[in-house]
């Protein structure tokens, strides 16, 4: 193992890991097929880390009085859950990053911006120093969506007829039931997996203002392991969302051009 790390250092070839945090159960299972382009270049890995349970915004009153008598900035169950095993990871050195995913359905779309900041608090308060290496993210409304950006994929797994794919998959209410409908039986684990095992993400990501959740992720990836912006994806010209995309500017690193956000 020193003498790979020796030579790699020499021929300043770097490989990154990226910890993943999810709230979904099929995403627990095989979220890393999402980052299979990233990993076909054999210069990074993704793997999940643990699968927690989806956060709400703090607004009890008890329990914000609570954390302020003991002095905390953050619930104890996200210290534990989120900041902890995301400090342990980045701590053991190298090039490594941590990214919390989360679904945004339904209601939690108008609570957006104060679920993004309660992970957030959860991964700076604990990681140290480190927190341009952590990022949060959201699949909108759930990865469920974005099949049907590629419809051949989901036909050649589930046997359906779908004809065109949708123009912006993150405005479908319900992707989940709607698998289920074209598909009774639809497993979102079984068939998920493996309809995201194939999946065409640059065919996903291909049109400019659509999938700006999802692309603001890519980007986010992209931009860790020091590759530049380019038409895959569609990162040098498409659209990312203001949220979840402001976070690129905290890894520092050089990238040419500025992305719209809308």
């Amino acid at each position: 193992m020193q003498m790979s790390q020796s030579v790699n250092e020499a021929s300043g070839f770097q490989f990154h890991h990226f910890g993943l945090i999810v709230t979904g159960e099929g995403e627990e299972e095989f979220l890393p097929e999402l980052f299979r382009e990233f990993m076909r270049g054999r210069s990074c890995t993704f793997e999940v880390l643990r699968k927690i349970g989806q956060r709400s915004p703090l607004t009890s009153r008890k329990k914000i009085l609570k954390m302020v008598g003991t002095g905390k900035k953050i619930a104890s169950k996200d210290e534990t859950e989120i900041g902890l095993p995301a400090r342990a990871y980045l701590k053991k050195g190298g090039s490594r990053f941590i990214i919390l995913i989360d679904d945004l359905e339904g209601d939690r779309i108008s609570q957006a911006e104060q679920v993004f900041q309660r992970y957030r608090d959860a991964l700076d308060s604990i990681v140290g120093g480190l927190e341009y290496r952590a990022s949060v993210h959201f699949l909108v409304n759930m990865l469920e969506a974005y099949y049907f950006a590629d419809p051949i994929t989901v036909n050649s797994v589930l046997g359906t007829s779908i004809q065109n794919p949708t123009k912006n998959v993150e405005k479908i209410p319900h992707p989940k039931n709607m698998l289920k409908k074209l598909k009774p039986g639809f497993d979102e684990k079984a068939d998920g997996k493996k309809i995201l095992s194939k999946l065409d993400m640059v065919l996903v990501l291909n049109t400019i203002d659509t999938c700006v959740w999802l692309r603001s992720l890519f980007a986010w990836c992209t931009m860790a392991i020091r590759k530049p912006a380019t038409t895959m994806f569609q990162l040098d010209r498409g659209a990312y969302a203001i949220l979840t995309g402001r976070q690129l500017a905290g890894l520092k690193l050089v990238r040419d051009g500025k992305p719209k956000c809308i």
